[in-house]
């Protein structure tokens, strides 16, 4: 991480720019915030947003497959009835 790159500053529309070489392995588009540090600027990457994923897929997947008791679980009255109901208590 010791490695020194060169990059020029110009002028691009009424802004200025800065050209970063393609070794740092920066990809097109990427968002970065740019710091001002006691010696100088600090570039660093913008925080990604966590992404979700969608397990509505999921349903059914499994078939016949059981949850694993939890013993810090009680059973609502109503779950308990309804599994007597279906012959399976």
């Amino acid at each position: 991480m010791n490695k020194e790159y060169r990059a020029k500053v110009f002028k691009s529309g009424n802004s200025m720019a800065l050209r970063l070489p393609k070794a740092l392995g920066i990809e097109e588009g990427s968002e970065m915030v740019l710091r001002e540090v006691p010696m100088g600027y600090a570039l660093e990457p913008v925080g990604k947003p966590r992404q979700k994923i969608d397990i509505s897929g999921f349903a059914g997947k499994a078939p016949g497959i059981k949850l694993a008791p939890r013993e810090d679980f009680e059973e609502r009255p109503s779950t308990i009835a309804a599994r007597k109901a279906a012959g399976l208590a």
